[in-house]
């Protein structure tokens, strides 16, 4: 299985970390190790000070696929979810200020939070809603029709550079409206108002 994570997808998110507003979508992977399914916990990793989420919608792939046309790209997921992609915000900085990669910030055990997966109907998420709720307050919300790439130009992407199987999930990136999580905290994420994730930081 491989996760597939697509960074500054949101243009207003791009600017809030000051990056600049990617041409074409930029990719990065976590290993399976980074999974943690629903109903798990995360514990606080000792190697970050500033571990922060990102709310994400997560499609599931259903079919092996390589060089994936835009306009069949809808055939390749019949299911999707929230997810959280945890990242050591301060470890990664210091890492891009070295001109290095960013897997030690992003892609490690736990960092890829995942939902209860749910049927998603071809062509139902350009218009789709999500949010994150940190200790029963919303802090994160947003909606796909604002994605710089679509569902279908990503999966239309990363096939040319990856064949894609089934079980593949591909982390389509995050709004605006990041932040900081500690110990004791209780994040919740709604993907059309349906609580699909809930995840305890210990």
């Amino acid at each position: 299985m491989k996760i597939i994570c697509i960074g500054r997808n949101y243009a207003a998110h791009a600017r809030e970390l000051q990056n600049p507003v990617p041409e074409e979508p930029v990719i990065f992977l976590k290993p399976a190790s980074a999974l943690l399914p629903p109903g798990a916990s995360l514990r606080y990793p000792e190697f970050t000070k500033d571990l922060q989420y990102e709310c994400e919608i997560v499609l599931q792939i259903c079919r092996q696929g390589k060089d994936i046309p835009p306009e069949a790209a809808h055939a390749y997921f019949e299911r999707w979810t929230v997810g959280i992609d945890f990242t050591a915000r301060d470890l990664q900085q210091a890492l891009k200020k070295k001109g290095l990669p960013w897997e030690l910030a992003k892609a490690f055990d736990g960092s890829a939070a995942v939902g209860t997966f749910i049927p998603c109907n071809a062509g139902s998420g350009g218009n789709a809603t999500f949010s994150l709720q940190q200790n029963g307050m919303e802090m994160q919300s947003g909606n796909t029709s604002d994605m710089l790439f679509s569902f279908e130009k990503t999966i239309h992407f990363a096939s040319r550079y990856f064949t894609l199987d089934p079980g593949d999930l591909i982390f389509t990136g995050t709004p605006e409206g990041v932040g900081p999580v500690h110990p004791s905290d209780r994040l919740e994420c709604f993907l059309d108002g349906q609580r699909l994730l809930q995840v305890a930081i210990t």
